[in-house]
């Protein structure tokens, strides 16, 4: 399971692109 931590000085936006490249990598959510 690919899963992101947002950090304390960072913006959901970010934690969240960052969750989408994880994504790809892995092949997962590839159409989201």
């Amino acid at each position: 399971m690919t899963g992101v931590r947002v950090k304390e000085n960072e913006s959901f936006e970010s934690a969240l692109k960052r969750f989408k490249k994880q994504c790809e990598k892995a092949g997962i959510l590839s159409d989201v």
